[in-house]
């Protein structure tokens, strides 16, 4: 991946996460490989998700059959609530309520090898994909959808959403092409009024996902914002 451009982060949204929580205990075990690129302090530039292995009674609870994405959130040793997405596993012989994750992730989250967490079915988490996946996906528009195994989530459909780039310029779904321009703009993305009638010329990129080979790394896209679709 060329070192000029930082990696296109793509944030998933599972409209169907519900607000269902269930505290769970956490303990952290060796067997899960977890590479650099998971760390919590790596979020950013993670590649894929950290494994977790949970019971076949909080996969069910949880509904995680379709999507298969927890997020389990710690209270970090300073007293923050640390929130991280794990892909999960069915261990059959797990104790209900009990979660498996690398020690390393979780001494890094809650300063112990055994913590109290909150699980419930990831509502959003966001993957680091390399150039030739970005490439992949170029040329595609806000309102087109693609196959989740592109992005290593497969048996997904997901639909684009929209995106900014590394200046926080918006994509918007009005303007063609993937170039910046500026447009006037009544309403959002781009421009939010405070009056009733207001309008304003914004910087705003066109609906089409560029190709990164062709971007300046200043303007390139940095995150593209999609949502699974649903039969």
């Amino acid at each position: 991946m060329s070192e000029e451009r930082p990696p296109l982060r793509v944030v998933i949204s599972d409209p169907r996460a519900g607000d269902k929580v269930i505290r769970v205990k956490v303990k952290g075990v060796e067997d899960i490989e977890l590479k650099d690129s998971m760390r919590k302090s790596r979020e950013a530039d993670r590649r894929e998700l950290p494994i977790a292995r949970v019971s076949k009674k909080l996969y069910d609870e949880l509904n995680l059959g379709h999507v298969g994405v927890m997020t389990l959130r710690f209270k970090s040793p300073d007293g923050k609530k640390v929130k991280i997405p794990f892909k999960v596993e069915v261990k059959e012989d797990l104790e209900d309520y009990t979660v498996e994750v690398n020690m390393e992730l979780l001494g890094e989250a809650a300063g112990d090898l055994e913590a109290e967490a909150e699980a419930f079915r990831a509502k959003s988490w966001q993957i680091a994909v390399p150039e030739d996946v970005h490439v992949k996906l170029s040329g595609l528009e806000i309102g087109d959808v693609f196959d989740g195994s592109l992005i290593g989530m497969p048996g997904l459909k997901l639909k684009i959403r929209g995106g900014t780039d590394a200046t926080g310029i918006p994509m918007h779904p009005g303007v063609p092409g993937s170039g910046r321009y500026k447009v006037l703009l009544a309403g959002p993305p781009g421009f939010h009024p405070r009056e009733k009638g207001e309008r304003r010329r914004k910087s705003v990129r066109g609906r089409m996902v560029p190709d990164p080979r062709g971007e300046r790394r200043k303007t390139a896209l940095a995150q593209l914002n999609v949502i699974i679709q649903y039969e």
